[in-house]
C-alpha cells in the first residue's frame, strides 16, 4: 500500500510522520484491501488539521478530517474517526455468506 504524507504552511516533524505511517497501518488491516493512503498536516493560525484518505478495493474511499491545538492531537482525533467509519463496513466473510456463497 502507499502511503503519501504531505505538509502545507508547516515542516513535518520525523516523529510525527513516523507515528502517521504506523497509524496509517494499522488503520490499513481493517480496510477491505486497501491500495493508498494520503494523510495531509495543515497549519492554520493557532489550529493544527490533519485529515486521512484512505483507498480500498472496488472504489471505497474513506475520509476523515479533523483540527487540534497540535497536530499529534488532531492526527488521533482522525484516526478515531476513521476506526469508527471502517467498523462499520461489513466484513467480506459476512456478505459472502449472505449472498449464499461459502
Amino acid at each position: 500500500m502507499q502511503v503519501t504524507i504531505t505538509a502545507r504552511h508547516y515542516d513535518i516533524p520525523d516523529d510525527l510522520r513516523a507515528r502517521a505511517e504506523d497509524l496509517v497501518a494499522r488503520l490499513a488491516k481493517l480496510a477491505v484491501r486497501p491500495t493508498s493512503a494520503h494523510v495531509t498536516f495543515d497549519q492554520e493560525k493557532a489550529r493544527a488539521t490533519a485529515e486521512v484518505v484512505l483507498t480500498a478495493a472496488r472504489g471505497a474511499v474513506h475520509v476523515a478530517a479533523a483540527d487540534a491545538d497540535d497536530h499529534r492531537t488532531a492526527l488521533d482525533r482522525v484516526a478515531a474517526k476513521l476506526r469508527r467509519q471502517l467498523d462499520k463496513q461489513e466484513p467480506p466473510a459476512r456478505r459472502a455468506r449472505k449472498a449464499g456463497v461459502r
